[in-house]
C-alpha cells in the first residue's frame, strides 16, 4: 500500500550503493518540444542557492524519548490523524529493537533542511524537524556551524522559524511567487536527504492545489524531483533561483523516492514566516462552525443551483459564529468579500482574516440568499469526535435504515448522554446510499431538512414534506459522539 510519508529522517547507516541524478540523461529522453524549453546548465545556478541550505541537527531530551515497546510514537503533527495514521504510528517506531526493556532511551539526532531568507539569519524550515527539539545546531555548506533559536513554529501548516547569529555575512535567499507556477515547470530540490550532507535533485511540477489529508491548509505543490527523508524543510527551487516551496512529505510505499514529493507553497509559507518572526505563533480568525462540502446531493435537497460553498454543520456555543445569527444548514457562499466555492476556500479565508474584524458573511438559507455580518474571534483549542455502538430497531426502508426512538434502555446501552436528543440509527442496508455516506449504527439523526426531529414518525413526515416539493433528496444532520455533519440522502434509491 502506497503511504504519504515525512522527510524528516534521523541518524543512520548511509547505504553504500548511492546513485546520482544524471541531468543529461534526464533531459536526453525528454521529447523535442520539451527539450527545447528544459534547463541544459543549471551549475551556476545551484552555485548560487546551495549556500543558503542549511543541515539541521536536533538533539532530543531521553526523557521525550521514553517509548516502550506497544506504544505509540507521535509523528508529525499534521500526520497524527487522518487516513495515514496507523502508518505513521509504526514508521516513527522503526529501530527500536522487539522486546526491549522498558526505560528511557536517548533519542538520536534528528536530520532536516532549512534555508536562509536573510542575512539576519532567519532560517525556515518544517515544524516536525524541530519539535521537542532540546536543542538544535546548523551547518551550513561552508562548515560554519551555529546553535540555533527557535523563533515560533506552526504545527498547522508544518512550518518553523529559527535564527541564528553570525559576525560574517551570511548567505540567503529569497521567496518566489509560487501561484505563477504551472504543471510542467522545471524545479530544483535542495536539501539533506539521509544525512549525506547538501544534495541537489531536479524534476517537473506535476500537480497544483494537492490535498493529502494532512490539515485543513493544504493546497500542496506536487514534483517529480527525487526528494527523501531528511529533505524534510529544504527549499524548492524554480529556474530563476528564487524559494517557491518548502519540501515536506512523499508518497512511497517504502520511504525512498518514487517520484511523487509534495512542497508547501511559497504563497502560504511566506506569510506564515512571517508572523512567526514577528510574534512566535500564527494568530488565525476563528468562527467557531463544522463545515462540510455541499455536494450535488445536497445542494438539490437545499434547492441550490450549484454546488458551491461550505456547509454548516454546528455551530459552536457562544461562538463568533452562533453571536452574528449563523446556523446549523446555513451555506457560506461568501466571506468578507471572498468567494467560498468549496469548504478550504472558507478556512483559509477566515484564518487570513484578523481577530476582531467585522466580516460580511454570505449565506443561502430557506431558499434564498441573506448577508450576515460577524465578528472574527481568535482560534481556540480543537475537539475531537467519538463514535457509539449499534442495535436493533424499526426498519424504515425509504432510507435504508432500521431506526429507533431514545429511551433510557438505550441510552444506558449505548453509553449516550442523558441529554442526547434524536433518532438512533440501529441498523443500515449496505446496498443503500445511507451506508455509501458513511452512516453506521449508532448515529443519532438529530434533524431531517433542518427540522429537528424526536420520533421515527417525524422523519417520514419531514421525507413527505421533501417529496411533495419535488425534492429527490433529504438532508440528514447526523450525530456520532460528539460530531455532527449534514448526510444528503435520495430516497429509497439503491447503489450498485
Amino acid at each position: 500500500m502506497s503511504v504519504i510519508r515525512s522527510l524528516h529522517g534521523a541518524t543512520g547507516t548511509v547505504p553504500a550503493r548511492l546513485s546520482a541524478l544524471a541531468l543529461a540523461g534526464v533531459f536526453a529522453t525528454a521529447t523535442p518540444a520539451m527539450a527545447r524549453s528544459a534547463p541544459t546548465e543549471l551549475a551556476d545556478l545551484i552555485d548560487t542557492v546551495s549556500p543558503a541550505v542549511v543541515q539541521i541537527m536536533v538533539k532530543h531530551d531521553a526523557r521525550a524519548a521514553d517509548t516502550r515497546p506497544g506504544e505509540k510514537m507521535d509523528g508529525p503533527e499534521q500526520f497524527r490523524e487522518g487516513p495515514f495514521k496507523e502508518f505513521f504510528e509504526r514508521f516513527f517506531r522503526e529501530g527500536r529493537p522487539e522486546g526491549m526493556r522498558p526505560g528511557p532511551m536517548p533519542r538520536p539526532h534528528g536530520l532536516g533542511s532549512g534555508f536562509i531568507i536573510d542575512e539576519d539569519g532567519i532560517v525556515v524550515t518544517n515544524h516536525h524537524v524541530v519539535r521537542d527539539a532540546a536543542g538544535i545546531e546548523i551547518k551550513l555548506k561552508d562548515g560554519r556551524e551555529f546553535d540555533a533559536k527557535l523563533l515560533g513554529a506552526d504545527a498547522k501548516t508544518d512550518l518553523a522559524v529559527l535564527k541564528i547569529a553570525s559576525d560574517a555575512t551570511l548567505p540567503f535567499v529569497q521567496w518566489g511567487d509560487s501561484d505563477d507556477t504551472r504543471v510542467g515547470d522545471w524545479v530544483l530540490a535542495v536539501g539533506n536527504p539521509f544525512g549525506l550532507g547538501g544534495s541537489v535533485t531536479a524534476g517537473i511540477v506535476s500537480g497544483r492545489g494537492r490535498d493529502i489529508g494532512s490539515g485543513p491548509y493544504d493546497d500542496f505543490i506536487q514534483v517529480d524531483a527525487p526528494i527523501n527523508r531528511g529533505n524534510s524543510g529544504g527549499p524548492l527551487f524554480n529556474l530563476d533561483g528564487k524559494v517557491i516551496g518548502v519540501n515536506t512529505a512523499i508518497f512511497s510505499p517504502n520511504g525512498g523516492s518514487v517520484g511523487i514529493g509534495f512542497a508547501i507553497p511559497a504563497a502560504l509559507a511566506r506569510d506564515v514566516v512571517a508572523e512567526l518572526q514577528e510574534k512566535g505563533v500564527v494568530e488565525r480568525g476563528w468562527l467557531g462552525v463544522s463545515i462540510q462540502p455541499v455536494g450535488e446531493d445536497i445542494a438539490e435537497s437545499l434547492g441550490m443551483k450549484t454546488d458551491e460553498g461550505a456547509l454548516i454543520a454546528h455551530v459552536n456555543p457562544n461562538s463568533p459564529a452562533e453571536k452574528s445569527g449563523l446556523q446549523q444548514g446555513d451555506v457560506i457562499l461568501r466571506f468578507d468579500g471572498s468567494d467560498i466555492d468549496e469548504i478550504r476556500d472558507l478556512t483559509r479565508a477566515v484564518a487570513d482574516t484578523s481577530v476582531g474584524t467585522e466580516a460580511k458573511v454570505l449565506v443561502w438559507r430557506d431558499d434564498e440568499e441573506s448577508t450576515l455580518t460577524v465578528t472574527v474571534g481568535e482560534m481556540p483549542g480543537e475537539t475531537v469526535a467519538a463514535a457509539r455502538q449499534a442495535e436493533e430497531g424499526v426498519e424504515l426502508g425509504t432510507l435504508g435504515m432500521t431506526l429507533a426512538e431514545l429511551d433510557e434502555k438505550a441510552r444506558g446501552r449505548f453509553g449516550l448522554a442523558e441529554d442526547a436528543d434524536g433518532i438512533l440509527v440501529t441498523k443500515v442496508d449496505p446496498a443503500t446510499g445511507a451506508a455509501e455516506k458513511g452512516i453506521r449504527p449508532g448515529d443519532l439523526i438529530i434533524s431531517v431538512n433542518r427540522k429537528p426531529v424526536s420520533s421515527v414518525d417525524a422523519v417520514l413526515r419531514a421525507i413527505e414534506h421533501a417529496e411533495d416539493k419535488g425534492r429527490k433528496a433529504v438532508l440528514l444532520l447526523v450525530k456520532r459522539g460528539d460530531d455532527e455533519r449534514f448526510v444528503a440522502l435520495e430516497t429509497g434509491a439503491k447503489v450498485g
